[in-house]
């Protein structure tokens, strides 16, 4: 079964639940195609609804995402309106930015 990427926008609270191991059912955007520019559009169109993407593979593009579906996180980190990308791993450290605006 293949999986399907989806962007999602995501607010702090939306990160927190994630953090805490609850699933989170956000709009998603998913790209056109797997070409790397509609990949790109989709991330961007996401971008526009929320401070935060998440990026997460799902089993269902209409299922509720957790922690080990996501793939990365993208923010605007600097307000330079640049994506930057983080690692799962660095989840408290998105919330964190979050936190400091």
């Amino acid at each position: 079964m293949s999986r399907t990427r989806v962007y999602a926008a995501a607010d702090a609270a939306l990160l927190r639940a994630l953090a805490d191991d609850r699933p989170i059912t956000p709009e998603r955007v998913t790209a056109a195609s797997q070409d790397e520019e509609d990949e790109y559009d989709a991330l961007l169109t996401a971008a526009e609804q929320g401070p935060v993407v998440v990026c997460a593979e799902l089993d269902d593009e209409d299922g509720q995402i957790v922690l080990r579906d996501v793939q990365s996180f993208h923010v605007d980190a600097d307000a330079s309106g640049d994506l930057a990308w983080y690692a799962p791993q660095e989840l408290a450290q998105v919330i964190a930015l979050l936190a400091a605006r």
